[in-house]
């Protein structure tokens, strides 16, 4: 719950009114989900709903699964005269669970990064690092081209995040959405806190760097060294909260 309040908090600029949505993964392997409709600055441990991992990845990978089919499962019934519901887009929570269970996922909308994945740079915009810090904190970014919030998204998110996995790279700790936000992964809130921030200020790096002619990357052989020394591995622990 603290996690979700602090990234709804509105001078972070994350997410506004019912926007975004975080998981938590339970002892007992089911996922406490932010519900539809709710806001995140002003969460309660009644704005979350817990669903079952393995049914709803079921439904999603089933091609006869409707829209409809995943809203009647996402419901979770009346609760103190209102009604409660699973985040439409559960399934990106689910997604990642079942490929490479993580304790915490944050999926925020940044206005700048927002307007980066609006913009013809989408896909190749974080392919390479711009700055040192980015690439400690946020590592390889893994891209996601728009899909309809839903099943629609689902199915599209798994594939992708499904695919990366048989690669044998680095599992992402951040995912980035076409024409959407960000989805932060760490096994602490605070991880997560500190991965949607470094993107942000990564879409602002790079909106700036655009305008100013184009982004000149740090070369990717830097990187791969960077990343080899033993005071980044320790720095990128500190600084991102990763448990290794």
């Amino acid at each position: 719950m603290s996690l979700t309040r602090a990234l709804g908090e509105p001078a972070r600029d994350l997410a506004i009114l019912a926007e975004g949505n975080t998981s938590e993964l339970l002892t007992d392997g089911r996922l406490a989900v932010k519900t539809s409709g709710s806001s995140m600055q002003n969460a309660t441990a009644e704005d979350f709903v817990v669903v079952e991992i393995a049914p709803l990845l079921e439904m999603m990978l089933a091609p006869e699964t409707t829209q409809a089919d995943l809203s009647a499962v996402l419901d979770a019934g009346e609760h103190a005269g209102k009604r409660r519901r699973a985040s439409i887009e559960t399934l990106i929570h689910v997604a990642v669970q079942a490929i490479s269970p993580i304790k915490f996922i944050g999926h925020s909308h940044p206005t700048d990064v927002v307007a980066l994945m609006a913009s013809i740079h989408a896909e190749t915009a974080y392919d390479h690092a711009a700055y040192s810090d980015e690439a400690v904190v946020i590592g390889r970014p893994l891209y996601v081209p728009y899909a309809q919030p839903g099943i629609a998204l689902g199915r599209v998110f798994y594939d992708i995040l499904l695919k990366h996995a048989a690669s044998g790279r680095e599992f992402p700790s951040l995912i980035t959405l076409g024409n959407h936000g960000i989805v932060a992964l760490s096994e602490t809130a605070g991880a997560v806190e500190g991965i949607s921030a470094m993107a942000v200020k990564s879409a602002r790096v790079r909106l700036g760097a655009y305008a100013a002619g184009g982004v000149q990357h740090v070369p990717d052989a830097s990187v791969a060294s960077f990343f080899a020394r033993e005071d980044i591995v320790e720095r990128r622990g500190n600084l991102a909260g990763r448990v290794d």
